[in-house]
């Protein structure tokens, strides 16, 4: 796959228009091949900023189901609910729950914290409108991968500090923890593995904008004086990934405070592997732990 991207020479996203970059992104959502699914419902809910479409996808499993909020990828800038169509519609399925695909908004338009407001409102919602969706208020979960994963994360202390709504479980697919970008993996894979480390940081300047702190917890959640009181969490990190490091240090933190935690490494993988099941049969593998973890994390309950 590296192979191919170097020769059709396409220029880094950072250096092209904004509407370019993101016409490059979208391209990897339309290489996949979704799976069937019950039904797939598009609607829009109330946001903190206005309207705020979801897609809601309902699984062929016996009722009530867990319900998931999902957060799609895309470095803040990037992507959509129908880049990640195929990646909620295999989560459905290997978790047998509602999954809530959230379209919040984008950098650099709108900077940080326009998502994780979006996001926080979403997973309210999902919450508050579980047994219409017919799922469990009780089975509520947040996952989200890359930039998504950052938000899943930031999402769970949001709704700890704020007396709810209850979380139960955090899936954090190579999720962005950190805006310092200075990890051993940033320096091991800076180039040539698809992320790269230039991109990550050029990620977080549209999002945090020309006056914004990579130090704020809601914008790096390992940056948080306290992490007890989380809900269980499954990280998933890539071998050859920038984000790897951050991911890994994050989960040993949650850990460390209390919080069951299942970390896996995908040894020989790249960022973005989860939803690229066309080229790594492991994206599929990631699904199926995914939904071991949330059963056994609500099994204990």
């Amino acid at each position: 796959m590296i192979d191919q991207l170097e020769a059709a020479g396409f220029p880094p996203l950072w250096e092209l228009p904004l509407d370019q970059a993101r016409a490059g992104g979208a391209l990897f959502g339309a290489m996949d091949q979704p799976p069937p699914v019950a039904s797939v419902e598009d609607r829009v809910i109330p946001g903190p900023a206005g309207d705020l479409p979801v897609r809601i996808y309902t699984p062929d499993a016996a009722g009530p189901r867990p319900v998931f909020t999902y957060f799609h990828g895309g470095g803040f800038v990037f992507c959509s609910i129908e880049s990640h169509d195929g990646t909620c519609r295999r989560l459905a399925n290997a978790t047998g729950a509602v999954v809530v695909s959230v379209e919040y908004r984008l950098a650099p338009e709108c900077p940080f914290p326009a998502a994780t407001d979006d996001c926080y409102a979403a997973t309210v919602w999902s919450h508050e409108h579980a047994e219409e969706l017919g799922a469990d208020a009780g089975q509520l979960a947040i996952a989200g991968d890359s930039a998504g994963g950052n938000l899943a994360a930031v999402v769970a202390q949001m709704a700890r500090d704020r007396g709810g709504p209850p979380i139960a479980f955090q899936a954090l697919i190579y999720p962005v923890i950190d805006g310092a970008c200075d990890t051993p993996s940033y320096t091991e894979n800076a180039e040539g593995y698809f992320l790269e480390r230039q991109a990550m940081q050029w990620f977080w300047d549209q999002y945090l904008g020309p006056d914004g702190k990579c130090d704020d917890p809601l914008a790096s959640p390992n940056r948080a004086s306290d992490l007890s009181g989380l809900p269980p969490a499954i990280v998933i990190t890539a071998e050859y990934d920038p984000l790897r490091d951050e991911g890994e240090a994050y989960a040993r933190a949650l850990e460390a405070a209390g919080v069951p935690v299942t970390m896996r490494r995908y040894d020989g993988m790249i960022h973005g592997f989860v939803s690229m099941p066309m080229l790594f049969p492991e994206a599929d593998e990631a699904m199926e732990g995914i939904g071991s973890a949330l059963h056994a994390a609500f099994a204990t309950r």
